[in-house]
C-alpha cells in the first residue's frame, strides 16, 4: 500500500507524513522528490521542474513498487502532484502491479497556505535561498488552486488542514487508510 499525500506547498505534507509514520506500523517514508533529484542530476538543464521530465514518472512508480516489494511495509509519499495526467500515469502503473494507492489531499484555504509558506524559512543561514524557495512556492499556488478545482477535490480523499495541527491531520489520514470503504481507495 502507498499513501500518497498530495497538496500545495504549505499544505502540511512533510509534517503529516512524519506523524503518519508513527500511526501506521512498519511504514516508511518514500519521497518522490528524491527520484526527481536523481533524474535532474542525470539530465542537467533539461527542465526546471523534474516532474516534466518523462523518466521521472515511471521511475517514481517503479522505485516505489520495488521498495514496497522489498520492505513489505506501507510507503508514505508526500509530493505535490498537480497534473492529473502525471498522477494517472504513476497511479495506473502501481495499480497494474496490484498496489493499492490511497491518494490523500492535504488542503488548506489560500490565506493559510500563503501564511505557512511565508512563515517557513527552509534555509535559516541563507535568507536569499529561503526567499527563492518562498517565491517559487507562492508562484505555484494558482496551479494548485486550479488543480483543486479541476480534479483534486473529487479524485482524492480531502483533509482540510486549515485549522488542524499535523498530528490531527495524520489521525484523519490514518483513519482513511485503515477504514473499510465501500468505494475503495482513491
Amino acid at each position: 500500500m502507498i499513501i500518497f499525500l498530495n497538496g500545495p506547498f504549505g499544505g502540511g505534507k512533510t509534517s503529516v507524513a512524519q506523524d503518519l509514520l508513527t500511526r501506521i506500523p512498519d511504514s516508511l517514508l518514500f519521497d518522490p522528490e528524491e527520484v526527481g533529484f536523481m533524474v535532474r542530476a542525470i539530465l542537467p538543464g533539461r527542465e526546471k521542474d523534474f516532474q516534466d521530465l518523462p523518466p521521472w514518472r515511471p521511475l517514481v512508480a517503479a522505485t516505489a513498487a520495488e521498495v514496497l516489494a522489498y520492505t513489505g511495509g506501507p510507503l508514505i509519499a508526500p509530493m505535490s502532484l498537480l497534473r492529473r495526467d502525471y498522477a494517472t500515469e504513476i497511479f495506473s502503473v502501481l495499480d497494474k502491479r496490484g498496489i493499492t494507492v490511497h491518494h490523500i489531499l492535504l488542503h488548506a484555504d489560500p490565506a493559510t497556505v500563503r501564511e505557512r509558506i511565508t512563515g517557513h524559512q527552509m534555509f535559516p543561514d541563507d535568507p536569499a535561498r529561503s526567499q527563492k524557495v518562498i517565491d517559487f512556492r507562492l508562484r505555484n499556488l494558482p496551479r494548485y488552486e486550479q488543480a483543486y478545482t479541476d480534479w483534486l477535490s473529487t479524485e482524492a480523499h480531502v483533509i482540510d488542514t486549515t485549522t488542524l495541527a499535523p498530528a490531527q491531520a495524520a489521525d484523519r489520514a490514518a483513519t482513511i487508510v485503515t477504514s473499510v470503504s465501500t468505494d475503495g481507495p482513491r
